[in-house]
């Protein structure tokens, strides 16, 4: 059941963009805009109708944002870009990065990133989370995925240099293929950051990077599914 049957007070950027008015999303990963329209699809009475457009964006944070400050405003200025390029009734921006999730408070733990090298132990507390703002130009909502880790020999890099993590990864790999003959087929030589993701890599396919930024969209969605609740 789509939500033009249930009852739902859509705000009207969302109606529209469910029977074909055009969304824009600020990049051009091919995962993320996966990810954009597979959230809107399980709310559409026709999948096929939707214009989802590619539009290349700065995030105005760093290519490995830390802690929730910078991956919440790169999703927000990705998005609010996207939508100020013009021709569109909705905006999304996604944005993934490293948060700390531990007993400490979200403020002392982002400042932990300056203050020296990691030990193992915490290490063990840090997550990729992704973010999804949507915009209307009035109406503004953002949700978060789900969280996993990163291998240590990735993790310290990003952290120390905030180094792009699909280098990184893409770098680990290669190792990886040539120490396991078996991970042949889940190493082809793609893009970290492009299909599957490193969450499809790391799950086995289970999670795909779509999927998994989809969740994210989906949350950032809800604001847009009840305008009457939020407004």
């Amino acid at each position: 059941m789509n939500v033009l049957e249930q009852d739902f007070l859509l705000a009207a950027s969302l109606a529209g963009v469910l029977v074909g008015n055009p969304v824009r999303v600020g990049t051009e990963n091919a995962a993320k805009l996966g990810a954009v329209r597979m959230a809107l699809a399980a709310h559409s009475a026709k999948p096929e109708s939707l214009l989802v457009i590619p539009t290349a964006v700065a995030s105005g944070v760093p290519d490995q944002p830390v802690g929730w400050e910078q991956i919440t405003a790169g999703a927000r200025n990705r998005a609010r870009a996207a939508l100020a390029v013009g021709d569109c009734t909705l905006a999304v921006g996604i944005e993934d990065g490293l948060v700390r999730l531990s007993d400490q408070s979200i403020g002392s733990a982002e400042k932990s990133v300056d203050s020296g090298p990691e030990s193992s132990d915490s290490l063990d507390h840090w997550f990729n989370i992704g973010c999804a703002w949507i915009t209307d130009g009035q109406r503004e909502g953002h949700g978060y995925s789900s969280a996993f880790a990163y291998p240590p020999e990735v993790l310290g890099p990003a952290l120390s240099d905030q180094a792009p993590i699909g280098d990184l990864f893409d770098d680990h790999w290669s190792r990886y293929k040539s120490m396991r003959p078996n991970a042949q087929e889940a190493a082809k030589d793609v893009p970290s950051g492009r299909g599957g993701g490193n969450i499809g890599r790391l799950t086995g396919g289970q999670l795909e990077r779509a999927a998994y930024g989809s969740h994210a969209v989906a949350c950032a969605l809800i604001r847009f599914l009840h305008s009457d609740l939020y407004d």
